[in-house]
Formats: C-alpha cells, structure tokens, sequence
C-alpha cells in the first residue's frame, strides 16, 4: 500500500481514501499496523483539528435520531460532520449488525457528512479499539465537527471521554432521581446532559428529569477545566429537532472557554499519553496471542488445574517465558 499517496488523498478530503484509512488502521494485520502507523505519523503534524464530540447514552435513548438531526443543522450551517458509530459486537459470534447508519438515512445522503459504522469488538468501555485513531484522520480530512456514537451500554461507559474534546450524555424522560444523578461513572464525566424526547405526552416527565440532573449535578464536585455553569443539564427533542440550537450553544461556549483557558490543549495532550499507554497494554497483550505463548499457557494451565502449580507460580513462569522470547 502507498501510504504517502494516501495521506495525500485523505488530505484532500477525499471520502474514499478516508474509508480505505480507517479500515487499514482497523485491521489486525501486522503489516497492515506498520502502514498504519507510518499513515499516523505521515498527519501528525497538519495542524487539522476538529470539535470532538462523544455521545453515549442507553440503548433506545435515541442515540442515532439525535445525531441525524443534530448532523443535518451542522451540515446547513456549512459544517462538515464525521460520524463514528460504535455498533455492539456478539459475544458468541463476533459480528456486529452495523447497522446505525441505515437509521441515518438523510444524513448519510448529506454531502457533507461522513458516516462510518464500527463494531466495538472485545474492547470496554463503550468504543472500539482504534476509535481515536479513526477521529485523528476525519481531522486530517478536513472534517470541522467529529461525533463519536458509543455502544449504549451503561454507567461504566467512560472511554469516549479519553478521546474527544466535550462529552454528552443522552438521557430518557423518567430514567432517575436525584441518587441517580450523583452516582459515579459516567455520570461525573458528562460535560452535558440532554435529555431526549422532550416532546409529546413524554415532554412533562422530560422536564422533571432535567430539573432531578440539574441538581443533582451541583452536587458533583466542580473540576478545574470547566466554567462555572458546567456541566449542565437540557431538554432537547430530536425527532421535532427542538432544542438542537440550544444545545450546539452550550457545546461552542464550553469549547471556546477551554480553549482560551488552555484546557483543551492539555486535555488533548493528557489523553495522548493515556492512549500511548493503552497501546503499550496492547502490544504486551499480543504477545501472548503467539503461538508459542499459547502453548505455554495450556501447559501452566493444565498443571495449575491439577494442582501442580499455584496459579501465582504459573503465572510467574508464564511471564519469565515471555520475556525470554523478548
């Protein structure tokens, strides 16, 4: 593969050069991670940066629905919007239905948007491995606003937080109290909050459970990178498309204040360490995918099981034969 051809493809906003970087950086491949990260740091240095913007919420929250709308007044504004969207990965099979860009319709046939489906795969916390990877080249194509769609799967779901500039957590009318709201996780981690489905019979129990967060977020201790306003909580209605204006308002005020406080030049800068960090995890983690590592595994195992070896023992010489092959 022609790295440098690509880069400059992709530089040129070129969605089909896009599609083809993010399923190299994807793959698993060996090669294919070499080409990858030669790609990385062909550009690491551009200059490109976009907002980015992490939703999660429950499943059936509407997700998907608050993207398409919420794309579409972006894309009219004469924004360009990548969307990332993390699909649940089976636990027996391995697949994923990809399917959130079906439920984007008018947005996939926007011009100026950019879908692209992902499936999470054994990764936690709510993204799949090589998300951040994927936002880092939708800048490099020139994308103004990144939004990065995680899996919906609850409280612990926090690593978008680790990779985009604003978090935001969709909640449903009648989900919690006030204990809900001052639980830790996801919650304490929230830059916003909005609440969907602010509209019809579901639009007074919508409002009750804004003014539950919004108190309970007084509670939460304030953190250094945020003004005194936030977070903050917010109805907002995405199949009647209420609310979006409001809620795009709130996203630029905070972004504008971190960036002339420089928070989010040290927040991205403390996000690439962690991930530096993560990917060291990984490569040591690879290594015991090796065929030798696994057949040093089944024989520590073996004896662990029929009480020949502690498993502290085993685990021991397990990692004394990993760094003999280092």
């Amino acid at each position: 593969m022609d790295v440098t051809a690509l880069a400059r493809d992709l530089r040129t906003g070129n969605r089909r050069a896009l599609a083809r970087a993010i399923t190299l950086v994807e793959s698993t491949r060996a090669d294919h991670r070499a080409a990858a990260v030669d790609l990385l740091e062909a550009v690491r240095d551009d200059g490109r940066e976009a907002l980015r913007i992490g939703l999660s919420g429950t499943p059936g929250v509407g997700k998907s629905t608050f993207i398409e709308s919420f794309g579409m007044m972006l894309t009219a504004r004469g924004l360009r919007v990548a969307v990332l969207a993390v699909d649940p990965s089976s636990a027996r099979s391995g697949g994923s239905i990809l399917g959130d860009k079906t439920r984007m319709d008018r947005l996939s046939r926007d011009p100026g948007a950019f879908i692209r489906p992902s499936p999470s795969g054994a990764q936690l916390g709510g993204v799949a491995s090589r998300t951040r990877e994927a936002a880092r080249l939708c800048e490099a194509a020139g994308f103004d606003v990144i939004l990065i769609e995680t899996v919906g799967v609850g409280q612990s779901e926090t690593a978008v937080a680790w990779m985009t500039d604003l978090f935001v957590l969709l909640l449903a009318p009648a989900g919690g109290d006030e204990l809900q709201g001052v639980k830790r996780g996801i919650m304490e981690m929230a830059d916003l909050i909005l609440v969907n489905k602010a509209d019809g019979d579901l639009k007074p129990a919508a409002m009750r459970t804004c003014a539950d967060y919004a108190g309970a977020l007084r509670l939460l201790r304030r953190r250094d990178y945020d003004p005194p306003d936030f977070p903050k909580a917010m109805t907002v209605s995405a199949l009647e498309e209420n609310g979006l204006e409001d809620a795009w308002g709130e996203m630029q005020t905070l972004d504008a204040w971190r960036r002339e406080e420089g928070h989010r030049a040290s927040r991205r800068a403390e996000q690439a360490q962690h991930w530096f960090e993560e990917d060291v995890r990984r490569a040591l983690l690879a290594k015991l995918a090796t065929p030798e590592a696994q057949e040093e595994m089944a024989g520590l195992g073996t004896d662990v099981a029929g009480g020949r070896l502690t498993s502290a023992e085993a685990a021991r010489r397990m990692l004394a034969a990993l760094e003999g092959q280092a």
